[in-house]
């Protein structure tokens, strides 16, 4: 009583508190400027040559493609999906609006006619035509009584009317591609002009990469002189000890011997009757049904199943079982089981080929068939006569004479159980014996079947109890998490490795993660961790614990690349392989000068060889591989002549002319000029977006938002 009277005494200076706490609060938000997303308000997602892509917008296109998604794409997944589609509208539309390029109401009618909406039966005339008047007096119905669907609408008009002007620019561009027929004749050149030679190579595995020695200052020599080779994204490196939430042997042995008490019947006191009551188990209960959805994950599955149908790696066991025989526990999988075999179908499911001769008018007939049912008939008893003999080979009649889709096959059907083939076809075949071949009708042609196999099915009730941590287990990893945690906390950051070791956890590293991924090897979806990593805030050495499912991850953050070009450091893996090719071949050059051919063979260990028909579209050496420089030297050179040494792609050459054998001639080369123009033109709308794509820029903000 006396501290709810101190409390009444003090009403006034509580409610100034609380409301100060309050405004405190509101107006925080004033001041930041942040929307309750603790984003700005009218802020961008993209910003492109300039101009911005709204977030606003961007994430109602999210939202959009998340309903057309489903659940297929995880959310980091549609917005990079979003981003790209965005991008691309924004890098195209600025060229549309700087060439003009617009659509007007009839043209979007014309390109409606190639879309899903022309094949909607309600916007067809009597003949199955698409109708543009029936289709824009639906549009105008829908704006009036169904603003669902008129909404819906206006989404797809967008999106026709952005593939109408991607049409029309890329056409105008293919419009300018071309090729003459000096070109063709170039093409037809390099593709079969054709020289032998006689060649040496030292290959550059010749000298060991230990004895040339790099440079720091080398390498960044190599990456100023090469720098589009060596650019680099932000990225971060990190590692991580992952804490599995899964159960311990102790975990399993008690689950397993949980599913092995159920087996027998146990006594229970009822105080109730003051009295013992016999609790039927697995072996004995009467209701299968009901034990399993009290005493089961898994319900009593009814269905009669194959043994193909059954777990494949007790499926032996389990169908060779007596009705009322019980095998168990087993493994499977995650689970620890008891199967009862419940009932048995001797012959239950049967394996049938057939041979179908089908005619027009048929069931799911192939249009392209024009014989009649007669001339069906009469084909199909000619093939039967041919099936039943001795000798017969029924998958060789089926591949070559079978109209079904299972001809490929030999006319195999695999298993069927009864009801699934047509009433006809089953009944041939569950009335049959193996070996039997016989003609049917049914309503798509004439059959003829051979019964394959049969074998029983069967219905078993399974006990099931998914192996899973227990509250000691999961508590256990929590304190090993922390303590781990704490231990490397408090620690200098280059000790996280030995601390692990210590504990003999696995270090997991993972190298290069971007900016906006979201799956990392071992982790799979943590985008959580990768916006820590690229925090402005997180440090190289930072340690941060995660929350994941099944588990903890204690992370590391280990290193941070800037964008723009490589360091040498990071640059060595690459770089390294290039200047110490190019340093080998400056010595063997450099040793071998002025060599004849057998001379430099044998003074390098290394033999005389031969191509033949070499041609500059593929220049490729056997046994030395693709060799560009080396074959192009060859086509300059005149027969009988010989090179000098040539720097190639795996050593050194030094080569000869054996013979140089022009083209044949032709009359003309429209062909190889109209080949060059149409492979041109299928490659504008990539090739042209993707120079766009790369000459823009492009500013990305996302990690900001998502």
């Amino acid at each position: 009583m006396a501290i709810l009277e101190n409390i009444r005494k003090r009403t006034t200076v509580l409610i100034l508190i609380i409301g100060l706490a309050l405004f405190a609060f509101v107006i925080s938000g004033v001041f930041t400027s942040n929307d309750f997303a603790g984003t700005k308000v009218g802020s961008s997602v993209a910003e492109v040559n300039g101009d911005d892509i709204s977030i606003d917008d961007f994430r109602k296109e999210v939202e959009n493609a998340s309903r057309r998604f489903g659940p297929s794409l995880s959310s980091t997944q549609l917005v990079n999906r979003v981003y790209d589609q965005e991008i691309r509208k924004a890098i195209l539309g600025q060229q549309f609006e700087d060439l003009g390029i617009d659509v007007e109401s009839d043209q979007i009618i014309e390109f409606v006619k190639t879309s899903g909406y022309a094949q909607v039966p309600d916007f067809q005339d009597e003949n199955g035509f698409f109708n543009a008047e029936v289709f824009k007096s639906a549009i105008a119905d829908w704006k009036v009584n169904d603003p669902l669907r008129y909404d819906a609408w206006l989404q797809d008009e967008k999106t026709i009317i952005q593939s109408a002007k991607e049409r029309l620019y890329f056409n105008l561009i293919k419009g300018g591609v071309g090729a003459t027929l000096s070109e063709g004749a170039f093409d037809y050149k390099m593709a079969n002009e054709k020289v032998d030679v006689q060649y040496v190579r030292v290959p550059y595995t010749s000298i060991a990469d230990s004895t040339i020695q790099v440079s720091k200052n080398e390498i960044q020599a190599y990456i100023d002189q090469h720098k589009e080779d060596f650019k680099q994204e932000k990225a971060r490196d990190i590692r991580f000890v992952y804490f599995e939430e899964k159960a311990s042997g102790e975990d399993e042995n008690a689950i397993e011997e949980a599913v092995t008490a159920l087996l027998n019947d146990t006594v229970e006191y009822s105080e109730e009757n003051d009295a013992t009551d016999t609790i039927a188990g697995f072996r004995n209960t009467t209701d299968m049904a009901a034990f399993l959805d009290r005493n089961s994950d898994a319900k009593f599955d009814t269905i009669f199943k194959a043994k193909k149908d059954l777990p494949s790696s007790v499926a032996d066991t389990l169908i060779a079982l007596n009705v009322g025989e019980i095998y168990g526990p087993y493994r499977d999988g995650n689970f620890f089981k008891v199967s009862k075999m419940m009932d048995r179908k001797s012959n239950g499911t049967v394996k049938a080929s057939h041979i179908l001769f089908t005619y027009e008018g048929a069931e799911r007939a192939n249009p392209s068939i024009t014989r009649t049912k007669e001339e069906a008939e009469a084909k199909a008893k000619e093939i039967l006569a041919e099936a039943k003999k001795e000798d017969a080979v029924f998958t060789t009649l089926a591949r070559d004479n079978s109209d079904g889709p299972s001809a490929p096959r030999g006319g195999d059907l695999g298993y069927f159980q009864e009801g699934v083939m047509a009433d006809e076809f089953n009944d041939f075949c569950f009335a049959n014996e193996v070996g039997t071949v016989g003609l049917v009708e049914t309503q798509f042609g004439f059959h003829i079947i051979k019964v394959d196999d049969k074998q029983d099915i069967v219905q078993v009730a399974t006990l099931s109890r998914e192996i899973e941590p227990s509250e000691e287990t999961i508590n256990t990893l929590f304190t090993d998490a922390t303590k781990f945690e704490m231990s490397v906390t408090d620690a200098e950051p280059e000790d996280f490795g030995d601390i692990a070791k210590e504990g003999s956890y696995t270090i997991r590293p993972v190298n290069k993660v971007k900016e906006m991924d979201e799956n990392l090897p071992g982790l799979s979806a943590q985008r959580g961790i990768v916006q820590w990593a690229f925090n402005d805030d997180t440090k190289v050495g930072d340690i941060k614990r995660f929350n994941i499912n099944n588990g903890y991850a204690v992370v590391q953050l280990t290193k941070k690349y800037k964008e723009g070009l490589m360091t040498p450091e990071d640059a060595s893996a690459i770089a390294l392989p290039r200047i110490r090719k190019e340093q080998k071949a400056a010595q063997i050059i450099s040793a071998n000068q002025g060599k004849a051919m057998d001379v430099l063979a044998k003074d390098n260990n290394v033999t005389v060889s031969n191509a033949s028909s070499l041609t500059m579209k593929s220049p490729t050496i056997p046994g030395a591989g693709r060799e560009p420089l080396v074959v192009g030297t060859a086509f300059a050179l005149d027969q009988d002549a010989t090179s000098t040494l040539i720097q190639g792609e795996t050593g050194v050459f030094l080569l000869k002319v054996i013979k140089k054998e022009e083209a044949p001639k032709i009359e003309n080369f429209s062909t190889y000029a109209n080949t060059i123009k149409n492979n041109a033109a299928n490659g504008v709308n990539l090739g042209v977006y993707n120079a766009l794509k790369e000459g823009a820029e492009i500013e990305d903000k996302r990690s900001t938002f998502y």
